[in-house]
């Protein structure tokens, strides 16, 4: 059992330090934005630091290009310590940045690009471990194995939401708004040396290991090309995941805070239990994958998100109180969780197996540099542009649809494939 057990814990390690410096990055926003941005307002200040946030997802389809061609070529263990290193340096960038007062201009551009170098590294990991995970996985259990990718994450998730807790209920808002929102970013810089101790002793799959020959990086870029069909389609079924996750887990302390107007302290308890909850549903969910199939709850949950996205964002607004944003968030993280652990193993399945790492990463990618990465800027535009604080489940539903497409044409491409080999 430990044999089968370790593999999957040191090869998710990289994704809770992705996951938490994303998290924390979201929550406090608008510390942050006041910090390295210039002050014209608040809402100014709020936008642009959501933007830096969304901006690091853009380097994600280059990273999953370059890093996935390594991966592809060099092996699923040296990537993977590649990947945790570049994501190490942006870490401690952004902890030890000196705020605009001190260094003026310079603040926001350096944080940029400690975002960007962040999102290169990004860009890559998640697809990296996912392809990792499915090719450990044991005969009939590759949904369960692979559902640990995204459940490593609600680990970060919950961490950073505990942290959160504990720094509010011991700082006073002038001493987290002056210094006390770099203290989770050094805390992740002090599990750095921790994770790398973890992943150094991973294996190589048998899977790479067993392949006679390895694509160079310009076979990769060609078979990519070929295979653009398969790249959409995926981008299209990350969308929902991308976009929901964001929504309930980044984007919620700022939402609570800024357009509900509910004490920080209740925002990140939601979101911890959030994080609880997603942790749950995620490997329950890849499991039942397993055994009905991943098309019946990718229909589903698309399906029920359109149809109740709005409505409880709606039912939120109207009279927010802890409750009400507690019920609501669960029932997203269901949606959520249930959708992305049949969605991930589905997507490895779809990619041919010579770019597996590389196909994946780029749709993920994609995705989230689209639609996920921005969707904590868009809610917020979107809001103040209608003044209608229910946004955010439109902009979800619309994400659930582009969803929905993309897995009834997964069918099709899937059984068409499967239709003319011999």
């Amino acid at each position: 059992m430990r044999a089968k057990i370790m593999p999957v814990v040191r090869v998710a390690t990289g994704n809770f330090l992705e996951m938490y410096d994303f998290m924390i990055f979201g929550y406090y926003a608008a510390a942050i934005g006041r910090a390295f941005f210039p002050q014209t307002s608040q809402s100014a200040s709020l936008m642009l630091s959501l933007a830096t946030f969304g901006v690091g997802f853009l380097m994600r389809p280059l990273g999953a290009l370059v890093l996935g061609a390594y991966i592809d070529r060099r092996g699923r263990r040296a990537g993977l310590m590649l990947t945790l290193a570049l994501m190490s340096v942006g870490t401690l960038s952004i902890a030890c940045m000196p705020g605009y007062q001190a260094i003026g201009i310079l603040a926001p551009l350096l944080v940029v690009a400690g975002r960007l170098l962040q999102g290169f590294s990004a860009g890559v990991e998640l697809g990296g471990v996912s392809v990792y995970l499915s090719e450990i996985a044991t005969p009939g259990h590759k949904g369960f194995y692979v559902s640990w990718q995204s459940a490593s994450q609600q680990c970060a998730v919950i961490f950073a939401a505990l942290v959160g807790v504990v720094l509010s209920s011991s700082l006073s808002a002038a001493q987290m708004e002056a210094w006390g929102w770099r203290i989770p970013f050094l805390v992740g810089c002090l599990i750095i040396p921790f994770l790398f101790l973890l992943r150094r002793s991973l294996a190589e799959t048998e899977d790479f290991l067993s392949r006679k020959r390895h694509p160079s990086p310009q076979e990769i870029v060609q078979s990519i090309t070929a295979n653009w069909r398969i790249v959409a389609i995926g981008s299209m079924l990350v969308t929902m995941t991308t976009v929901s996750f964001y929504i309930i887990t980044a984007y919620t302390p700022t939402f609570g805070r800024v357009v509900l107007h509910l004490a920080d302290r209740d925002n990140l308890i939601v979101t911890l239990c959030v994080g609880i909850s997603n942790f749950v549903w995620l490997p329950v969910m890849g499991a039942l994958s397993d055994r009905v199939g991943r098309r019946p709850l990718l229909l589903g949950c698309t399906v029920l998100a359109i149809a109740s996205a709005y409505p409880v964002l709606w039912w939120l607004s109207a009279h927010p109180s802890f409750g009400r944003l507690l019920t609501g968030e669960l029932w997203l993280s269901f949606l959520y969780g249930s959708y992305n652990a049949a969605m991930v193993v589905y997507l490895t399945e779809l990619m041919p197996t010579e770019v597996r790492a590389t196909g994946f990463s780029l749709a993920y990618s994609l995705a989230t540099a689209l639609f996920g990465g921005f969707t904590p800027a868009i809610c917020t535009f979107l809001i103040d542009w209608s003044g209608n604080r229910a946004m955010p489940g439109v902009w979800l539903s619309l994400a659930a649809v582009v969803s929905l497409v993309a897995a009834i044409l997964a069918g099709r491409l899937r059984a068409s494939r499967e239709a003319v080999r011999p």
